[in-house]
């Protein structure tokens, strides 16, 4: 069955709740594919018994989600997406939809499981239409059916066109599998792509799906495995897994009545320079947020007193020079380096010192610029770099990490040991152990100051509480993101890290 929770309002909650309760597995194409074979081979599920099965679960969900529309426009290519297409077309008029059918392939060039959709969607009374450049006017709903998943060139041609012709279209518009110019596994627009309201997606969720700015196109996303047996899936290995509310629960559960602050650990937040107090703040009081039983901050002498006094439950202590920090440290118990540290001599020599340590820690900010400059491997270390921080630490430029997300936050991992997570939309976590993790919650929003010193608060706050290295990386992100997502419930733009703060409780007691 569909996974679907009630989104007929369309709202930010309900896409949220959606969107956690997707599969954990997120594959390549081509896995998809060997998912697709053995259900037809070794399972004997016909592949058009599939394809049925996916044009009804697409038009449930059509149904639920744009429940007012009553005049549809398929678009069709050739090959399975097209078949999907004829199917729906066939169910939906059945179900009382007008439909009208547009081809950018001949018809008869179709073969297999396709040439059959679009025989049995002829023999009820379909027409078909040979794209002559326009869409129909009245139509409501628009349904992507052009090319699926295994695109691998650039969208031209007709293709092109009637892209550019749904996109400019006022109807919504449904895509089935993947939207029309996406790539199937690194999410790249190929030339130009098919900007879905809605787009659903069949056997397994394909990692295009989630990467690069395949989130702009693809619009809510939903999900169906076609009732195909999980025995197809087991010898099956993902691309990466999401992180869902089962990782949350089990990481982080009920305390003990008898529990104390001494529990839950002592997190020390080390940076804020000279006129940065701010980021030290914001990442000690998420720490306090995720749970850390005490939290202090080592920062520069100009404003010690300043934290204290707009934040008491954080100790808040001056560092002058590198031999302040020798107490402190001995009573923490993991390490949150970076925030506001800065570039100068001061910022070198508590570096030397952090360095040197072994406690588990996150680093972030210009620690990770200073170690970007002297790089060394740290078993117990989660780093949070933003892409362009990234490229730091891997000499390339910002553009070349996005370019492949996957394989940049492997590289990480693999240079500098612990931990390593790649922020950004869908931000990925490597532990070094396949598959990576990917975070599918979130919002743009989140693009703001601050809220990057917010999540390394979190995963020290995690840390400090007994969680591995990289279940703290992969809770913490989570954490963060649902967190912004609750935050952003009024609104996305003019959000505030400590908004997201404030949020964090909701999310850190599931």
């Amino acid at each position: 069955m569909v996974d679907i929770v009630n989104v007929s309002s369309g709202s930010r909650d309900s896409i949220i709740a959606q969107m956690q309760t997707l599969p954990v597995n997120i594959y390549s194409v081509a896995s998809v594919r060997e998912i697709d074979r053995a259900a037809i081979e070794d399972y004997g599920i016909p592949g058009y018994t599939l394809m049925t099965r996916a044009a009804a679960a697409a038009l449930r969900v059509a149904r639920q989600r744009f429940p007012t529309t009553k005049r549809w426009q398929v678009v069709c290519g050739a090959g399975n997406n097209a078949g999907d297409g004829y199917v729906l077309a066939r169910l939906a008029a059945a179900d009382g939809i007008v439909v009208s059918v547009l081809s950018l392939a001949d018809p008869d060039s179709l073969s297999g499981d396709a040439a059959t959709a679009y025989a049995d969607f002829v023999a009820e009374g379909g027409v078909v239409m040979l794209w002559t450049g326009e869409l129909d006017d009245e139509a409501e709903l628009l349904v992507d059916a052009m090319l699926g998943s295994g695109l691998e060139r650039d969208v031209g041609g007709l293709f092109a066109d009637a892209v550019a012709e749904i996109n400019k279209h006022s109807a919504a518009v449904l895509a089935l599998d993947i939207p029309t110019g996406i790539h199937g596994d690194s999410g790249k627009p190929l030339g130009s792509a098919v900007k879905a309201d809605l787009t659903i997606t069949f056997v397994g969720l394909k990692s295009g799906l989630f990467l690069d700015d395949a989130v702009s196109y693809c619009g809510e996303l939903r999900y169906d495995g076609l009732d195909i047996p999980d025995e197809c899936r087991a010898g099956v290995s993902p691309s990466f897994r999401r992180i869902d509310d089962a990782y949350i629960q089990n990481a982080l559960p009920p305390r003990q009545r008898t529990a104390h602050k001494g529990d839950f650990g002592h997190v020390l937040v080390i940076g804020g320079a000279d006129g940065m107090p701010g980021a030290v703040r914001l990442c000690g009081e998420a720490a306090l947020r995720a749970g850390a039983g005490l939290v202090s901050i080592a920062t520069a002498p100009s404003h010690a007193a300043i934290l204290a006094a707009t934040r008491p439950e954080l100790m808040s202590h001056a560092v002058d020079e590198p031999a302040d920090l020798e107490p402190l440290l001995e009573r923490a118990d993991v390490i949150a380096f970076g925030p506001g540290l800065g570039r100068s001599r001061w910022a070198e020599a508590l570096y030397g010192v952090v360095a040197a340590d072994t406690r588990p820690a996150v680093w972030d900010a210009d620690a990770l610029n200073w170690l970007a400059e002297r790089p060394e491997r740290a078993d117990k270390r989660v780093i949070t770099p933003h892409p362009g921080e990234a490229g730091a630490l891997l000499g390339q430029s910002a553009a070349e990490i996005q370019s492949n997300r996957h394989a940049a936050v492997a590289a990480l991992q693999a240079r500098y040991g612990g931990v390593a997570v790649l922020k950004g939309a869908g931000s990925l976590v490597s532990a070094g152990i396949e598959p990576t993790v990917i975070c599918t919650s979130g919002n743009p929003g989140m693009a703001a100051a601050g809220m990057g010193d917010v999540l390394t608060g979190v995963i020290a706050g995690l840390l400090a509480q007994g969680l591995t290295t990289g279940q703290a990386a992969v809770a913490g992100v989570e954490v963060h993101a649902r967190a912004g997502d609750i935050a952003a419930a009024t609104g996305e733009r003019g959000m505030i890290a400590s908004e997201l703060i404030a949020a964090l409780r909701k999310v850190i007691n599931p």
